[in-house]
């Protein structure tokens, strides 16, 4: 049976989209597989890790007729990359093997049962569903991912608080050191959510939704249920399990009344700040900022006793601060921003300094200091 016959760039296009969360080495060979329903003209991909299931439908080509098997998802992939963009391929079943023909190749392909493939129970129970532009909701995740936790024990950390109430949709991620806060004003009501997304979710969602605006860009559906999560755009479904877990309370972490400010343009700020981690120390990436009337001046050192110091002219008549910083952290924060100008808030060189946009309440950045 030919299960698809379709130009290279659609059937890699397809497979690329599902594939994202496929380990190439597993405890369960089956999941390094997708698996391939076919019902007629339309096709049906599924990858799962047991926690994360995706799911996409295409119009491939092929025979008419019911097909399924599962093949291996990279393999696949790496074969089909090789190949011209508009080279026509088919993939052919063949006893327990799948044969991938396209111009004069041929590749000879192992396959295991769709029976055993493990597919994720779905939850009985999802709320209701509820719609947001693909485009907001890639922008708050880019705002915020990069302060996940990363392998940190309070399992809770690594990933994302999300956060839907009235019309406002909130996301929130911390890893101890530092947290990041960005929020969009949506045109409908949502229901009342709150519940913590997957690092690996996380990472996937932002490499899937498209970021394109308008009218007609497609909304994302969201549904929640106690402890999962499910997600339908642009032709695919997403279910993936939450963290459970309570969050931190990031409204007390966020420093308020903070009497020094200094605006200042975050391209500036940001070259600056790589310039000077160039000689940080490996381990530690510290930078020092003195903070004085009219001056920024940002320094750092190494154990080879190189030393880097740079300065910016700012627009400053607060109190004379010198704070040291993670340099990493606040170079995440400043690339990951599109505007202009950034406000910097400190207290003293203990406290914890937050990062805003001015006039825009809807992104904070809180870093804490670090002794140098």
């Amino acid at each position: 049976m030919i299960v698809l016959k379709a130009p290279q760039s659609q059937v890699l296009a397809a497979l690329q989209s599902v594939a994202g969360i496929v380990e190439r080495r597993h405890t369960l060979p089956i999941l390094a597989n997708v698996l391939i329903r076919k019902a007629g003209g339309q096709l049906q991909l599924t990858t799962s890790d047991l926690e994360i299931q995706i799911r996409t439908t295409a119009e491939l080509g092929g025979d008419e007729g019911a097909f399924t098997t599962t093949v291996g998802a990279r393999k696949l992939i790496d074969i089909l990359r090789t190949m011209p963009a508009d080279q026509v391929v088919s993939l052919e079943s063949s006893q327990s093997k799948l044969v991938l023909k396209g111009g004069k190749s041929r590749f000879t392909l192992q396959s295991l049962p769709a029976e055993d493939f493990p597919l994720v129970q779905e939850s009985a129970s999802f709320g209701p569903a509820f719609s947001v532009p693909q485009k907001t909701l890639k922008n708050l995740l880019s705002q915020v991912s990069f302060a996940m936790a990363v392998h940190d024990i309070r399992y809770y950390l690594n990933g994302i608080l999300f956060v839907a109430e009235g019309q406002q949709l909130s996301l929130v991620a911390t890893d101890g050191h530092r947290l990041a806060f960005a929020s969009a004003t949506l045109d409908v009501e949502v229901p009342k959510q709150e519940v913590i997304l997957p690092r690996k979710t996380v990472i996937e969602l932002q490499r899937l939704l498209s970021d394109t605006g308008g009218e007609d860009a497609p909304a994302i559906e969201m549904q929640f249920a106690n402890n999962q999560a499910k997600f339908s755009f642009g032709g695919m479904e997403f279910v993936t399990k939450l963290v459970e877990g309570k969050f931190p309370d990031y409204n007390r972490v966020i420093p308020k009344n903070h009497k020094n400010s200094v605006t200042l343009g975050r391209a500036a700020l940001l070259a600056s700040l790589q310039r000077t981690a160039i000689l940080t120390s490996e381990k530690f990436k510290g930078v020092r900022l003195n903070i004085e009337p009219g001056t920024l001046r940002i320094a750092s050192n190494n154990a080879e006793q190189e030393e880097a110091v740079d300065e910016l002219d700012i627009d400053y008549g607060g109190d004379a601060i010198e704070i040291g910083f993670n340099v990493s952290y606040l170079i995440d924060a400043l690339a990951n921003m599109g505007q202009d100008m950034v406000k910097v808030e400190l207290q003293d060189g203990n406290s914890s300094a937050l990062v805003t946009i001015p006039d825009d309440a809807n992104f904070k950045y809180v870093v804490m200091p670090m002794r140098i």
